[in-house]
């Protein structure tokens, strides 16, 4: 049974078909989309695709957006389901004042982190670091409760709004340096440590609830460049939200979510 996971985002859709609706399925194809291309997919990435029997994602993107994609999985005249984020699900509870108004990309990352700390055989808290267009930053206790999280600006709102609010500061993006001596190295610099400083904050607040130290995961399309200026162990983990997307799958259709076996003769 194929199945095929999206994940659309502020400036991308990106997808992934796999041979079935489970946690370690099958990678068949894979691809991403920018929003203002998404009407080639049909005709496009698509068009030589077996056909999926179920279609889940997560959108942040909104109901224009959403309405673009369904309109091109109609050519194999299958209904997609999208995840809102609620009280709970796939084992993950939800500590959000609002559970609804939690942005399900968020909740999607930390369904596939807290089956990723379930199959390193022991319970523990998790902190889950998605580094995009926004950066956000949550926690998860060692019994599954999303506590709750941060929001902060990505490297490019911050040096969009320095760039609009302080005048004659129009420069490239430099590198991170430990003491920056110009300024596009102090940019980048301040951006990226400010992002590590909310990590290392978030972590410190986790450990000294749970009394264990957090496992801390980073995924999202900058998240490469940011991992390796983390002043903490932090592993990449570069499709956490179609991991997330495999395990909401595979409780919500639970009939069909083992591979075939083969009979003996």
């Amino acid at each position: 049974m194929n199945f095929l996971a999206l994940d659309v985002g502020n400036t991308r859709l990106k997808w992934a078909l796999y041979d079935g609706h489970r946690a370690g399925a099958r990678l068949m194809a894979h691809g991403a989309q920018f929003l203002e291309n998404i009407e080639k997919l049909a005709e496009g990435d698509w068009r030589e695709l077996p056909v999926p029997e179920k279609v889940l994602g997560c959108i942040v993107a909104g109901d224009a957006v959403k309405r673009r994609v369904n309109e091109q999985l109609e050519m194999w005249d299958v209904s997609p389901q999208w995840v809102v984020s609620g009280s709970g699900e796939a084992g993950l509870v939800n500590g959000y004042d609002h559970p609804a108004r939690l942005g399900s990309d968020r909740w999607v990352a930390m369904i596939g982190a807290r089956q990723k700390v379930l199959q390193q055989g022991s319970e523990r808290p998790c902190v889950v670091v998605m580094v995009g267009t926004a950066v956000t930053v949550e926690a998860i206790d060692h019994e599954g409760r999303f506590l709750g999280g941060i929001i902060l600006p990505g490297h490019g709102i911050m040096l969009r709004a320095l760039e609009s609010g302080t005048a004659g500061l129009h420069v490239p993006t430099g590198e991170v340096r430990d003491f920056p001596t110009n300024t596009s190295d102090a940019l980048t610099s301040g951006g990226t440590f400010a992002i590590a400083g909310a990590v290392r904050r978030m972590v410190d607040n986790l450990e000294r609830h749970c009394g264990q130290t957090p496992w801390v995961v980073m995924t999202g399309g900058a998240g490469w460049k940011m991992a390796p200026s983390m002043s903490i162990p932090c592993e990449l983990v570069e499709n956490l939200i179609f991991d997330g997307l495999l395990e909401i799958a595979q409780h919500r259709w639970p009939g069909a979510a083992q591979p075939p076996v083969s009979a003996e003769r």
